[in-house]
């Protein structure tokens, strides 16, 4: 009774398993703004970092993942205050994993089992 992953899954799941050493460096990237010893390098750094993940969340069809990660790319680039900035960065940082881990749940079970999310996010 197993069934098979579709080949957009079995690429999604690819890709999935390579995030989480990139969340990590995002992570500790907010945490060097946060303590003011990031510089402008390290920023905008992290802003291309996410762009990509975006874009191929994107075009991978897991939404929820591509929306969360452009969301954090605009926080990081804005002007205003460091530490708005960073708390923003944080709150997203925890909707990200989130978003992971549906895009994970959803990329892992066969599309029968699918009732129609193709990011896997979770309302939150």
């Amino acid at each position: 009774m197993s069934q098979k992953l579709s080949a957009r899954q079995q690429a999604q799941l690819a890709y999935l398993q390579s995030l989480p050493p990139r969340f990590s460096r995002i992570k500790h990237t907010v945490e060097l703004m946060a303590s003011l010893k990031a510089d402008e390098a390290a920023v905008r750094g992290l802003g291309r970092q996410l762009d990509e993940i975006r874009a191929n969340a994107q075009a991978l069809s897991m939404g929820g993942l591509a929306e969360t990660c452009g969301l954090m790319s605009t926080i990081s680039r804005r002007g205003g205050g460091l530490q708005m900035k960073v708390r923003g960065l944080r709150e997203l940082m925890g909707s990200l994993q989130v978003n992971y881990e549906g895009a994970l749940r959803a990329a892992s079970q066969p599309e029968g089992a699918d009732h129609g999310g193709a990011d896997g996010a979770t309302p939150g």
